[in-house]
């Protein structure tokens, strides 16, 4: 993996949220290629449970001062940067005060999903894209994790398609076992579509569960990985036929060595 760039995207990463199965294979993906000579940028939103003071995060002011477009409304980027300690990798952090200052992660107290996790979605998802175009990194690969990430390959292939820094990046979404109950905003597709995306595009998310959005995942990206060692029956088999390279299950603890060699001989 020497000098090759790879962009990790998850919803959850240690040390800045509780340990699963999602946060800490983000994590341990990008320390094994940082670890191989590999450069590596992570990305994930700033959720306001996140104790900024004790992981020392800061705003970046050169990054932050956009607003991005979301269903036609403006919405300010604010791009925060932390050092994961002894491991020397930067962690970039999309932060909006509408969408991620609530002391929660998808859900209220009740446990009922907030109406506006679509919008968070495009918000990360483009958000991710501005900052990476602002510090000029073409990545090599983009490494998705996690369903809040998800929208991510479909922004890549679609809305950014014609951006040249992003021509030669190879797409790999890591699929996991993480779902939530019900559905995401019935207008969500809707609110993809104001950004121009072909309707061909978003059928599958039309319905917008769990299910169908990390198919749409799959569907745009270049390699897939199951990163759960039991997947919902209905991903399984749609990652069977998706005719793209799949890396099966590999425990945590013996992942380096399988992911590397997926990377390099099935995605680059």
């Amino acid at each position: 993996m020497k000098d090759k760039r790879v962009l990790v995207v998850s919803s959850e990463v240690v040390p800045y949220l509780p340990e699963n199965e999602l946060s800490t294979t983000s994590f341990e993906t990008a320390k094994m290629i940082h670890a191989s000579g590999g450069q590596t940028r992570i990305f994930m939103p700033r959720y306001g449970l996140i104790n900024e003071r004790r992981h020392q995060l800061h705003e970046v002011i050169r990054l932050s001062g956009m607003n991005l477009v979301i269903n036609d409304m403006d919405m300010p980027l604010i791009i925060k940067v932390a050092s994961i300690p002894k491991e020397r990798m930067q962690v970039y952090f999309i932060d909006n005060d509408e969408y991620f200052k609530r002391k929660a992660l998808f859900s209220d107290e009740d446990n009922n999903m907030f109406a506006d996790n679509d919008e968070r979605a495009i918000f990360f998802a483009k958000g991710v894209v501005e900052t990476v175009k602002k510090l000029n990194w073409a990545p090599d690969i983009i490494h998705v994790h996690g369903w809040m990430a998800s929208l991510l390959p479909l922004y890549i292939k679609e809305y950014y398609k014609d951006d040249p820094l992003f021509a030669e990046s190879k797409i790999v979404t890591s699929v996991y076992n993480n779902s939530f109950e019900g559905e995401l905003n019935p207008n969500f597709h809707k609110k993809i579509k104001f950004d121009d995306i072909d309707e061909s595009k978003i059928e599958t998310i039309s319905n917008p569960n769990y299910i169908n959005i990390l198919k749409n995942a799959i569907e745009n990206s270049d390699a897939l990985i199951k990163a759960s060692e039991e997947l919902p029956s209905e991903l399984e088999e749609f990652l069977s036929t998706s005719e793209k390279p799949v890396l099966d299950y590999f425990h945590i603890s013996e992942f380096d060595t399988a992911y590397t060699e997926f990377y390099l001989s099935k995605v680059l």
